[in-house]
């Protein structure tokens, strides 16, 4: 029994141990990035999509709501975000954000180069990611 504990233990620690490994939070609120506090989960089992979503050079997005939470992380390039109320939003690589829910935004890629973004979405099977106006 102590063979197998020590044999246990030994492997434990080599594999916590192999590499650097690190945990950084990127981004964590209760709010969107405009400050509007963040709706309740459903009650009906939740469904977690990601998305990768490629926006072209020199593109504007239409007017869109997202009807459940969600959060992106960027990939590669810039976008700006409008809201209707015009709030703006100034995203590089690297940038992670909790997307507004149930406002009315648009985002716009005005550089040379394809923006791409991770996007997890929090819903149900039922879900909707967007809702074009």
């Amino acid at each position: 029994m102590k063979k197998l504990l020590f044999l246990f233990v030994l492997l434990s620690s080599s594999v916590f141990a192999a590499g650097n490994v690190e945990s950084v939070t990127l981004v964590k609120s209760t709010q969107s990035w405009d400050g509007s506090s963040l709706p309740a989960y459903p009650k009906e089992a939740p469904e977690i999509s990601v998305l990768k979503i490629t926006i072209p050079a020199h593109t504007t997005l239409p007017l869109h709501k997202h009807p459940i939470i969600n959060a992106g992380y960027m990939v590669k390039g810039a976008l700006k975000v409008v809201t209707d109320e015009n709030k703006t939003l100034q995203l590089k690589a690297g940038d992670a954000l909790i997307e507004v829910v149930d406002r009315w935004h648009y985002g716009v890629n005005e550089g040379d180069e394809v923006v791409e973004i991770v996007v997890f979405y929090a819903g149900t099977k039922e879900s909707v990611y967007s809702i074009k106006k």
